[in-house]
Parts: C-alpha cells; structure tokens; sequence
C-alpha cells in the first residue's frame, strides 16, 4: 500500500515537472529555432475567391507582424441559384485584381461545400507516417472518386489508443480544374484550393477567439452548416426548405441545431451559433431566437472587426474565412492541390539571427541608394532642362507661327472650294451659249449670275444653263422682245451659282462686265 502510494507521488511529481519544463523550453524553441520565414516577421498578400451560387466573393488580406488585416473585398452577382462559369470567373477575378491593386498577389480559390465530400476515417497509427500513399490507394473507397481524378486533402483529428482518426475533404478534378485553367488564361495562377466551410469555420475561431461554433447558412430555399470543434469540422448539415414560411424554415433547422448540440453535450461542449442569413428578416432572427432559447450570433447583423479601420457589415465571409485560412498560422485548413504531401519545413537555430542581422543591412542599403541613385537623376534633368529652355522657347514659337500659316491655308482653301471663280463662270458661259449669241453685260455675285444681250431665239438658252452643273434655276429677269435692227431676241436671264447658300444676303458682286461682246 505504502509503495503505491510512493509511486503515486512520484509520477503526480514527474507530470507536474514536465508540465513546467514543456512551459518553458517552447519559448526557449521558438527563440531557437526563429528565422527570416516565421510568421512574425514574414509578411504575406492573399486573394481569397470564393464560388458562391449566383455570386463570386473575393477578398484581400495582409499578414505583417503576425498582424491580419482584410484590406478589399468586391462581390460579383451572376444568375441566381447557379454557379458563375470558368470565363465569368475569370473576367471578375482579373477585374478585381485590377481594383484592389492585387497584382503578384497569392491566390486562395475556394469552392463551395456542394463540390466536395467531407467526412471522417479510421486508420491504424502504424500508417501515420505514409499516411499520404495510404489515402492515395483508399480514396476511392472513402468517396465517389478515383485518386487521379480527385483533388483532396485532410486533418488528423486524433492519435489515440493506437487508431488514427483524420478529416478528409475530397472534390472532382475536372471541375475545380476547369476554374483554374479559366485564371490562368488570364495570367493568375491558383496556388491553393479549399472549401468555403472550412473558410467559414477558420473565420468563427478567428472572431469567436477559438471556441466552438456551429454556423448554419441559409436562404429562403436551403440550409448549410458545420460544427467546427478545436478548429475542425466535426459534423456537416444541409438541406433544402419545402416553402418559403418562415416559422416552418425556423422548426427544420432548430431540429437539425438541437440534434448537433446534444451529440457535444456529453462532452462538456457549447458550440456558439453563428447565421449567415442570405436574406435578413428581423422577424426571422427573432424566431431562430426564441426557438433555440440560447444566444445566437448573426454575421449579417453585427459585422466583424476584420478591416484596418472600422467593421464592415457586408464582408463577403466566404472570402475573408479563405484569406484567413490561409495567412493564420493556426488556422487549420486544406489545400486540395497538395493532395496530403506536404514539405517538412526546416529548422532554422541561432544562427538564423546573424542572417536577419545581414538582410536588415542590406534592406538598409537598398531603401536608401536608389533615393541617392535618384536624387542625382533629378538634379541632372533639371540642369538640361535650364539649358534647353531657350530652344523650348523657340520652338513653341514656331509652333505657333506653323499653326497660324495653317489657319491662313486653310482659309483661303475654303474660299476656293466654297464657291466657283468668276473665270470658271465665264468659261461656262463661253461653252455652253451659242455661237449666235453676244452678252452686253454680265454680273456675277456669290451666290447669282445675271446675264443680258442678244441671241436668234433667247427661249433655247433656258435648257442649256440648267443643263450646266455651274448654274440652277434659270429664268427671265424680264420680257424679251424681237429687236429688228440687230434682227435678235434682247434678253436679261438671272440664275443661281449650283453649290452655293443663297439664304444669306450678300452685298458685293465678285465681277461686272457690261457693254462687251463675245
């Protein structure tokens, strides 16, 4: 009895002792093992994308200083109850890209949980070390997929007794692929994949400082959820609303809630609620309210403090669930691309400070020659400057000489074109009358020509000025009459010039010419 209790002393005092060592030698590790990649120092850009149906959320986050901040978000509505295809996705990634200034920036895609299988296995431990192969040759017993048509990941959820339990979330290739192929068209290469309620379930740990929730989505027509446990998914929900009442929707998913919370209640467990109510109805919350008798977070209604300045009441959470999943180093997320192979990180020790020492130099130096560089860059464009600021001078004077001879040309280009010289219209009219007929007077304005002399028959003249693409409307300014001595008909024919304004009145004639015979 006495050496029992001996043991039971010595083995509370070994356990207690460890429990002290191991509080402190983590620090003493961290320090050891700190260097130039640890997420203290190493800053990191994310755009997360996130199919939704009808929409594509997508936004930015900055990690510096283990610091996380969602910089941008843009949301693109598309036809509803569907997803958005490849080639929309593209131009919307590419467009908010351009918006948000997120060029060279890692992308985060995130599919909906619609894509996906997510669900538990149960393996030996003994395979913990090729657990990656182990899956590779048993995915298509765990899901509807061959291994080379799937994109898949997992957790390890538990180590105990000899058995390993792990979360495994699996998707078809083909069609994450197609996404991928659409943005690398466009010059955006994806380098992670995940799934939007894993996303979901990183943003509530975040926000709710790591403790259990339980987030349902939901609209007038269906409901999706998962109960995240210490960061991971525990159980899955969904379904579908047979109408659109709302006390009706409220008692499905209470069931669906009650049931997830009495299955973790034997495990001293109180998940908090979190909606995203796709469609906000104050009578709606006040309903899921009193029906769960418990406190219930509402994302739509409270916002979340995951911008740099104030809450943004309408963050698209899929996306910021992704960027944080992927820059928080304790979040515990998938990347379907890796297909469970991941690189063992290296070990950094005390030499790691030495080489912080000599990159801070040389960022020292690279900040402040390129401003020397350009300082002197600056100083010699602006002594060229002074020494071509007279022949500037010149030339803008030249430039504007060049512009007014221009002016002139082209005036003087106009008044040719607007109108027929007075040489043409007397050519015409040298062509166009007989040889029997002599003008006495001819005058000739800008816009009419008036004729007057004597010709064997003054009727037959008519036709032929209006045939003359010079000359319209040809008539007799008076009568005429049959003068015997000359034995001819005496005229005075008016007309128009063809091509000319005759509304505006125009005061002086180009040309006169009387008492001359042709």
């Amino acid at each position: 009895m006495k050496v029992a209790i001996v043991l039971e002393k010595i083995t509370a005092f070994a356990s207690a002792a460890l429990a002290v060592m191991s509080r402190v030698w983590k620090p003493v590790w961290r320090v050891l093992t700190f260097g130039p990649s640890d997420d203290l120092i190493s800053p990191k850009r994310i755009l997360c994308v996130a199919l939704e149906k009808g929409s594509v959320s997508i936004a930015v986050g900055l990690r510096f200083l283990s610091k996380i901040k969602i910089t941008g978000s843009r949301s693109y509505a598309f036809e509803e109850n569907r997803y958005p295809q490849p080639e929309n996705l593209g131009s919307s990634v590419a467009l908010a890209m351009n918006d948000l200034k997120a060029a060279r920036t890692d992308i985060t895609l995130s599919i909906p949980k619609a894509w996906a299988v997510v669900r538990t296995a149960d393996f030996p431990s003994t395979v913990k070390e090729n657990l990656a192969d182990v899956l590779f040759y048993e995915l298509d017993r765990l899901t509807p997929f061959r291994p080379e048509d799937a994109l898949y990941d997992f957790q390890i959820l538990k180590d105990d007794a000899g058995r390993l339990i792990i979360l495994l979330v699996a998707a078809k290739a083909d069609l994450i692929q197609q996404c991928i192929d659409a943005l690398k068209e466009r010059g955006i290469h994806v380098n992670r994949v995940t799934v939007n309620l894993s996303g979901i379930g990183t943003l509530c740990r975040y926000s709710e400082k790591g403790t259990d929730a339980l987030f349902v989505e939901m609209d007038n027509n269906e409901y999706e959820g998962a109960l995240f446990l210490d960061g991971f998914i525990n159980e899955t929900l969904t379904g579908s609303f047979p109408s659109k009442d709302e006390k009706l929707r409220v008692e499905i998913i209470s069931r669906e809630i009650v049931s997830l919370l009495e299955s973790v209640k034997t495990q001293g467990r109180s998940p908090q609620i979190v909606f995203l109510l796709k469609e906000p109805s104050p009578s709606l919350q006040e309903q899921l309210k009193l029906q769960l008798n418990q406190p219930i977070k509402i994302l739509n209604g409270t916002g979340m403090k995951l911008g740099p300045s104030r809450p943004q009441k309408r963050i698209p959470y899929a996306a910021a669930g992704g960027v944080l999943e992927s820059l928080w180093p304790k979040a515990k997320g998938f990347n379907l691309l890796k297909k469970g192979r991941y690189e063992k990180q290296k070990t950094h020790f005390a030499l790691t400070t030495i080489l912080i020492l000599t990159i801070l130099a040389m960022w020292t130096l690279y900040m402040v020659a390129p401003l020397q560089i350009e300082k002197k860059r600056r100083e010699e464009i602006d002594h060229q400057i002074m020494l071509r600021k007279e022949d500037v001078k010149k030339v803008e004077a030249l430039k504007k000489e060049i512009e007014t001879i221009d002016g002139e040309i082209s005036t003087i280009h106009n008044f040719k074109g607007n109108r027929p010289l007075a040489l043409d219209v007397l050519k015409e009219l040298t062509t166009i009358l007989p040889t029997s007929t002599w003008l006495t007077r001819v005058r000739i304005t800008e816009t009419t020509v008036d004729i007057e002399g004597y010709a064997s028959s003054a009727t037959g003249l008519i036709p032929k000025l209006e045939a003359s693409k010079y000359f319209k409307k040809a008539e007799f300014a008076s009568p005429t009459f049959r003068d015997a001595r000359q034995n001819a008909d005496r005229f005075l024919i008016k007309m128009e010039i063809e091509g000319t304004r005759t509304e505006v009145p125009k005061k002086a004639a180009i040309g006169e010419l009387g008492n001359e015979e042709e």
